[in-house]
């Protein structure tokens, strides 16, 4: 009889409740994306101080690390209520993990006098945070013979990249960075090549709204880096008017990603079900998300050295160029977040848009044609240029709709 009334007890209040097809995103998760903003902000910050193409490369090895720890509990609060039983409080655990990770950022290759280890620490970090998202998904796969199957596959990986995360926390110069690269490769890798067969998608509005929440996310912090980078500057014509150029660069991404983007991607993803869904959501939104958000956080960089270089007084606010890793940045995440959008249409509608690709090579050569130009005119041409090609495209047509094989079908049945 007792043994009957715990059976019961546990089915009625069990460890995690499953999320429904139509749940929305919680208020919980909102917080909880609250502390990835404040990671991405720190490493913009952190590129800012140490600007220089090594820094370049770790601050994108951040985001990437960053995007892989985010991502894994965007896919865990689609399979269960995050604000509900036993994986509330394992989100709150996640957070606080986060945070700490993110106050490590500035140390995270090169150690400050004093304290902790910074390398360490993050490499610490991101193992509990890993461990902690594994084991929530392991509770949240009872009865899931599947689902479990697929947790067995992917724990190597984990294994693997905070192995070598943490053995760079112990070298020194080149060959942390370099164990950096190896740690994520083998976690990105290990990740795709364990396949798509066991995971769940419950809700794809649910999972579709939550990416295109960290989209204006981001686009929010390349806002606020604008700002940031004039914040204790006079006011003056050359810093409202790049302001305003920034501010329309980043309404062109916006209204590409949520005027056509974001709504193919949720049709998409909601037309398929089981492994295929699975695999879609894995390629579309969990590895071409990245560049799309990592050119974002390259785009904040470019334009807050842009509007310190034409705020100024001390220079020649209105010839001078934008040169070095901060043309790279301003130049290139445009490129990077163009494309990642490209590929994202590509693998949800089958369709290769012409616009933003086409844009993308427009605003490449600037690169090289920027060090020839005004800081403020190379703003001007790469804003007129992504705004115009969103507005023709807008304008041609409707949002793109599946075709029905939802792109490139054989990796979501890996």
């Amino acid at each position: 009889m007792s043994q009957h009334h715990d059976a019961v007890g546990d089915r009625a209040h069990p460890p995690v409740r499953p999320r429904t097809e139509a749940g929305a995103v919680s208020p919980l998760e909102l917080f909880f994306d609250l502390v990835f903003v404040f990671a991405l902000t720190q490493v913009t910050a952190t590129m800012a101080a140490q600007l220089s193409g090594v820094g370049l490369l770790r601050g994108l090895l951040l985001v990437a690390l960053l995007w892989w720890s985010w991502t894994g509990y965007a896919w865990l609060a689609n399979l269960v209520q995050a604000d509900q039983g036993i994986a509330r409080f394992g989100m709150f655990a996640a957070m606080a993990v986060m945070f700490v990770l993110a106050l490590t950022i500035p140390e995270a290759f090169d150690d400050a006098p004093g304290g902790l280890s910074g390398p360490v620490v993050v490499a610490v970090c991101y193992f509990a945070f890993r461990a902690l998202h594994l084991l929530l998904f392991y509770v949240s796969s009872r009865g899931d013979a599947g689902l479990r199957g697929q947790l067995l596959r992917f724990t190597p990986a984990m294994l693997g990249g905070t192995a070598l995360l943490l053995a760079a926390g112990a070298a020194e110069g080149a060959t942390r960075t370099w164990l950096w690269v190896a740690a994520l490769a083998v976690d990105y890798a290990g990740t795709y090549f364990g396949g798509a067969r066991g995971w769940r998608i419950r809700s794809a509005g649910h999972f579709a709204e939550r990416h295109g929440l960290i989209v204006i996310i981001a686009l929010g912090e390349s806002i606020v880096a604008i700002g940031v980078g004039v914040a204790r500057l006079p006011i003056s014509w050359p810093i409202v008017v790049a302001s305003t150029l920034g501010l329309a660069l980043a309404g062109g991404l916006w209204w590409a990603y949520f005027g056509i983007s974001a709504a193919a991607g949720e049709h998409a993803l909601a037309a398929v079900t089981g492994q295929q869904r699975a695999g879609l959501a894995r390629d579309a939104y969990s590895f071409l998300h990245l560049p799309l958000v990592a050119g974002i956080v390259l785009l904040a960089l470019g334009l807050k050295k842009t509007l310190e270089y034409v705020g100024d007084e001390q220079a020649h606010a209105l010839t001078d160029p934008l040169k070095g890793v901060a043309l790279i940045a301003l130049v290139g995440g445009i490129v990077m977040h163009l494309l990642a959008q490209a590929a994202f249409r590509w693998r949800t509608t089958g369709r290769l848009d012409p616009a933003l690709p086409v844009a993308a090579l427009l605003v490449a050569p600037v690169a090289v044609l920027g060090t020839a130009l005004p800081a403020l005119v190379t703003l001007a041409v790469v804003a007129v240029i992504t705004v115009v090609a969103v507005t023709l495209e807008t304008r041609l047509r409707r949002p793109a709709q599946p075709t029905g094989h939802s792109g490139a079908a054989a990796p979501a049945n890996r």
